[in-house]
């Protein structure tokens, strides 16, 4: 249902946030113990601040309730993806080719649940990652998460 839902508000939103100058990196429904919320993650090139949230926040809201995609009563939040930024689409983790990523599985490869290495490449069935020269092949379906890594 969630994701039914996300493709839905990912549909009506892209295009309004889009001409409002950003990027709609993510939308997330769920539910966190008996509350509703509503995630859309935005972005652009120079970083992400309060007023930029707001912005966004203020030109969809209206949107929203006129849609009236979700029954239950949801909390808006609108933010940006942060510095270590999960990778859930084909467009963020191809974004990320050539760059460090950290993956969480759900079965270890190599008797590992996380793996960090640099994303070689990205198909439809797949990842690759480098690790100290060698290449490890990761099927999508064992990905439990999938993030950037911001180095300090």
């Amino acid at each position: 249902m969630s994701s039914n839902i996300e493709s839905k508000v990912t549909n009506l939103l892209e295009e309004i946030i889009n001409n409002l100058g950003y990027d709609l990196y993510d939308v997330y429904y769920v539910k966190e113990g008996k509350d509703y919320y509503l995630r859309i993650v935005i972005d652009k090139k120079t970083g992400i601040d309060l007023d930029d949230c707001e912005k966004v926040n203020n030109s969809i809201n209206d949107i929203l309730d006129e849609a009236d995609l979700i029954k239950e009563q949801y909390f808006l939040e609108v933010s940006s993806p942060g510095l270590e930024r999960v990778l859930r689409k084909e467009k963020h983790f191809k974004s990320q080719i050539g760059n460090m990523i950290l993956v969480k599985l759900f079965k270890a490869i190599n008797k590992q649940k996380e793996i960090q290495g640099i994303l070689k490449e990205y198909n439809d069935n797949n990842i690759i990652l480098e690790d100290e020269n060698e290449q490890i092949i990761i099927e999508k379906q064992n990905i439990s998460v999938a993030k950037t890594v911001y180095e300090w």
